[in-house]
């Protein structure tokens, strides 16, 4: 593990496995330029995560791109949010492009530059694909998250991203039906991305959790703003948990809770709401 600047960088184990089978197979080469757009892939998240005054506590890098975790505090919109997810394959982007007019001057070595832009391209396209923690995955859930209630959206995002990742774990163990060799590449990516969903999906209340002790920035800006606030409907004997789990991203809430006869009985602000809550 190195720390460069407060952030801890290190590598997942899959990482250390293909070193290892990188020297034996004789492509050291190729793991080190693989490194090299990982974490320059990685330092783009970075970069776009500390811009958006987010705090990043650690990056862990893997063959095909790498998890960072990062502390918002409160301060990442959804935009921001994609912002930061497409900060890392615009850096393989920009090594493609890079890459391209070395080749083209003839600096490098063609194969090499050829190895350099298709390494960059794979990296690129396999992060955009919509599954979670993959930064597609990510760019899909903070969209969602500006039209769907935050927790359904955590929720959803979560199941389809667990299904995705077993499916390719079958794909890359269907083979062995008809006696072909196993897709062991493939099946370790799928390891650890159903891996890291059902981690996730484990700690989808303490996510949620925190959306909700982060709520005052939102009231902050109704109130600075003026923004009209959106109507929640509930019955009177709905539960308090379920409620909250219909708050949405970027939006302020007002409750009407309605009597037996469908009336109105009285209208909350949400902030009384999560007082109650969280017993303040």
């Amino acid at each position: 593990m190195i720390k460069v600047w407060g952030i801890s960088f290190f590598l997942h184990p899959l990482f250390v496995i293909i070193m290892l089978l990188s020297v034996l197979t004789g492509q050291f080469l190729e793991l080190l330029t693989l490194f090299a757009i990982v974490l320059v892939h990685e330092l783009g998240h970075v970069w776009a995560a500390l811009l958006a005054g987010a705090t990043v506590k650690s990056v862990q890098l893997l063959p095909f791109g790498g998890v960072a975790v990062i502390e918002d505090n409160g301060k990442l919109t959804a935009y921001r949010e994609i912002g930061i997810a497409l900060a890392g394959p615009l850096q393989n982007v920009l090594m493609i492009v890079f890459a391209a007019v070395l080749k083209e001057a003839g600096w490098g070595g063609e194969a090499y530059m050829t190895y350099l832009i298709q390494a960059n391209l794979i990296i690129a396209l396999f992060n955009m694909l919509p599954i979670l923690p993959l930064d597609g995955g990510r760019i899909v859930q903070a969209a969602l998250s500006l039209q769907s209630p935050y927790y359904s959206t955590l929720l959803w995002c979560g199941r389809i991203s667990i299904a995705a990742s077993a499916l390719t774990a079958v794909y890359a163990l269907l083979p062995l039906v008809s006696g072909g060799g196993l897709r062991l590449n493939l099946l370790m990516i799928a390891a650890f991305l159903l891996y890291s969903n059902i981690t996730d999906h484990r700690n989808l209340p303490f996510r949620f959790l925190a959306f909700l002790m982060n709520r005052g920035a939102i009231y902050e800006q109704h109130m600075d703003k003026g923004t009209p606030a959106l109507p929640i409907v509930a019955p009177l004997a709905k539960p308090l948990d379920d409620i909250l789990r219909l708050f949405k991203r970027h939006q302020y809430h007002l409750i009407y809770v309605l009597d037996a006869e469908g009336g109105v009985m009285a209208v909350i602000p949400e902030q009384r709401l999560l007082s109650s809550y969280f017993g303040i």
